[in-house]
């Protein structure tokens, strides 16, 4: 049950499952999305450009059925009509073919994006196997597209039907009029019932944009051994991570223990946390922490700064505020200048009492003054 649940595909798709896909030319498309779109353009321009196509057409007709006894002997006569027939239609068809060209490249846009990569583009031999064909045609998909197809049938046909009853007083009245008046009227009452039901049909796209989404997402869902193995090849294998994490950790430690013999003090909690400072009097800048540790790094920190005689002070409050607010190689904040430089400053008067004598310094480490904002407890 185990192997058996590990192989179900129950994942989404990853960012770069979908990427791949892309590259391969396999995105959500909707035909139902991009035939509406390019019907109701069409319908849209013939509404505000048939009339101006309907009469270029016109005169192109009276023109090229009416010519004279010259025209008929005259071989270039063809060639003559034909070019005024460009001249004459040529701007009124482009711009409705512009529309719906536009149409139908802004509906994959919509959904999916346009895909121009080499390997989504390159013929592919598998679309040509009829094998598969079959497959596709007498498959889910198949049923899938045929109820598609059943419910633009009956939806146009309703819709249709509706729109033809509620105008049949209109269409009864064309017969009692003139022809020029019945035909101009007949094509406006045309070009409104196309228009009302291609736009019918957007409730098939509606339904079939979310559909093809969830389709897509769904032929590309991983199992989560897929998953595993992905994050193994992006992040790579997790125990070489780790291993190389620790081979970090561990050359930062060795670089900290041979900073520690430079420091001028270590203060400690005193047995749970150790931090080895150091201030350079030659240069304008802060004490710097060289090392920072906590329990058995902190013990040996502890046991480098014995064997360098570096001076070791038991401050807890301090300790604990330097080790929670500052990084290995940085400066220390200002709220604890004062009490490191007291710090710093016996430890520097201790020195100079162990080479010359006189009176020994003294140094409370619980009076020393911390910001509440930088308090540890």
């Amino acid at each position: 049950m185990a192997e058996q649940s590990a192989q179900e595909k129950t994942e989404e798709p990853t960012a770069k499952r979908l990427d791949e896909a892309r590259n391969k030319g396999q995105v959500p498309r909707s035909r139902e999305l991009t035939t509406v779109m390019v019907l109701i353009a069409s319908a849209v321009a013939l509404l505000f450009m048939g009339k101006n196509i309907i009469a270029s057409m016109a005169q192109v007709m009276n023109k090229s059925f009416s010519f004279t006894r010259k025209e008929l002997f005259d071989p270039m006569a063809m060639i003559h009509h034909f070019i005024y027939t460009i001249e004459t239609i040529a701007f009124d068809l482009s711009m409705f073919l512009g529309v719906t060209v536009l149409a139908a490249l802004a509906a994959p846009a919509l959904i999916g994006g346009w895909n121009f990569s080499a390997q989504a583009m390159a013929p592919k031999g598998e679309r040509m196997d009829p094998l598969k064909g079959l497959k596709r045609i007498f498959g889910p998909q198949g049923l899938i597209e045929l109820a598609k197809a059943l419910g633009k049938f009956i939806l146009v046909g309703v819709i249709s039907t509706a729109i033809l009853w509620s105008i049949r007083d209109q269409l009864l009245t064309l017969g009692r009029q003139e022809v020029n008046v019945a035909m101009a009227d007949l094509g406006y009452l045309t070009m409104w019932v196309f228009l009302a039901i291609c736009a019918s049909l957007i409730l098939i796209a509606l339904i079939d944009v979310p559909f093809q989404i969830w389709n897509h997402n769904r032929q590309l869902r991983m199992t989560k051994q897929e998953v595993k193995d992905e994050m193994k090849e992006t992040d790579g294998n997790p125990e070489v991570k780790g291993r190389i994490r620790r081979m970090q950790v561990e050359l930062s430690q060795q670089r900290m223990m041979q900073d520690i013999p430079s420091a001028d003090v270590v203060i400690t909690n005193p047995t749970h946390y150790a931090v080895a400072l150091r201030y350079d009097q030659t240069k304008t800048g802060a004490p710097v922490v060289v090392a920072k540790g906590a329990d058995f790094i902190s013990q040996q920190i502890r046991l480098v700064a014995e064997h360098n005689d570096v001076p070791i002070l038991s401050a807890p409050p301090l300790t604990r505020a330097v080790y929670y607010s500052t990084e290995i190689g940085d400066e220390i904040p200002s709220g604890l200048y004062i009490a490191v430089a007291q710090v710093l400053a016996f430890v520097f008067q201790l020195r100079r009492y162990h080479k010359t004598g006189g009176n020994k310094p003294n140094l409370n480490p619980d009076d020393l003054p911390i910001p509440d904002e930088l308090r540890r407890d």
